[in-house]
């Protein structure tokens, strides 16, 4: 098969979705599998790289840290030259046409949601009133353009429901040799030391997990907060955090460095109701740190009561619920987290993903016979 994956939002810094795109593309490759990987960037560019084919196609900046490609066509363009066996789409945006432009042609074609339109939304305009609608109509939309909606949590799922899609579920893997507790370990020395590991932007929520921290610290804990990313939000974090002990650290470029990051708190906030999985949960539990999150979203489907604690999403509940795992806190509960990790492996993620492609690809060939 020849397998092209296309995504805007993809950077230097950028976290989740380029992971799982990495994580996957290196699966197909594995496979024996050829893969295109099509991207925003500065300027064309075609690059035969050991992950297989990566094609840039001029894009403006929207951040310092993401490019988005606003022109489709020059996508599609791409797709015409390189003739994929199937394509796999994680953009909602600006690339959704081509699933019309994969249909024309009896090619399979996979939408791969990363997040869930209704929260995003609602997160950036600040409010929900109206949005369940306009979000709706682009869901059906996208439905019908799509052969296959592959989702990676029940809350993403249900987004979907009565929009008509066809949806795979397929949970994601995390690195269990890279993320594991030989990585590290807390000091003992008396503090809760937390971490957060994420994007610094408020579709993530760190305000809530910084605000959770401060709320322990008023209440007389001896708390640190380590917060690994970057983001626009910054200032208004230093802000919420005041005198707390909450220290910006910025971006941990290699994976190595992070599981050290993790490995050494005592508890991950991982907060956002809104996550639709949640790869920086599984990435604390394979190193050995129970989480504690929110209890709405994909997120909070990953932790259990062996592997941390939940709360509703506001910094009292939230206080609480790390404070209903404080007792717990130690040796047993790390092997947990650990043993929770395992679950999840890149090696089934692929395989389910291949057997999609797989799929779509006989029935594009019955369409063209």
């Amino acid at each position: 098969m020849r397998i092209a994956q296309l995504a805007n939002f993809v950077g230097p810094t950028s976290g989740g979705m380029k992971v799982v795109i990495e994580q996957l593309g290196a699966g197909y490759l594995a496979a024996g599998h050829e893969r295109i990987f099509v991207m925003p960037g500065e300027r064309d560019r075609v690059v035969e790289t050991e992950h297989g084919i990566v094609v840039q196609v001029q894009g403006p900046r929207l951040t310092d840290q993401y490019r988005m490609i606003f022109r489709p066509w020059r996508a599609l363009d791409v797709l015409d030259q390189f003739n994929p066996t199937s394509i796999e789409v994680s953009d909602k945006w600006t690339l959704s046409p081509a699933g019309n432009w994969a249909s024309r042609r009896d090619v399979g074609s996979v939408l791969f949601s990363h997040e869930r339109l209704s929260d995003m939304l609602a997160m950036w305009v600040r409010r929900s009133f109206g949005v369940e609608a306009v979000v709706g109509a682009m869901n059906r939309r996208l439905a019908k353009n799509f052969d296959t909606v592959v989702v990676t949590s029940q809350f993403a799922a249900d987004e979907f429901v009565g929009s008509g899609a066809n949806l795979e579920l397929v949970p994601l893997g995390v690195d269990l040799e890279t993320f594991h507790p030989s990585a590290g370990s807390p000091a003992d020395d008396g503090v809760l030391k937390f971490c957060y590991v994420g994007r610094l932007s408020h579709e993530k929520s760190p305000q809530l997990a910084v605000a959770t921290v401060v709320e322990l610290h008023r209440r007389g804990h001896k708390v640190r907060l380590d917060l690994y990313g970057t983001g626009p939000d910054q200032a208004e974090l230093e802000e919420i955090a005041g005198d707390a002990p909450v220290h910006f650290q910025g971006f941990v470029a290699g994976r190595d460095q992070l599981a050290q990051r993790f490995a050494a708190a005592d508890v991950s906030l991982s907060v956002c109701p809104a996550e639709t999985f949640g790869l920086a949960v599984l990435e604390a539990m394979a190193s050995g740190t129970p989480v504690v999150t929110s209890n709405r979203g994909g997120a909070h489907e990953l932790v259990d009561a062996t592997s941390g604690a939940s709360g509703d999403p506001h910094p009292i509940a939230l206080a609480d619920a790390v404070e209903s795992l404080m007792p717990r806190l130690g040796p047993e509960l790390r092997v947990a987290a650990r043993k929770r990790a395992e679950e999840y492996s890149w090696t089934r993620a692929v395989q389910q993903m291949l057997a999609l492609h797989e799929r779509l690809q006989d029935e594009g060939r019955r369409g063209r016979a």
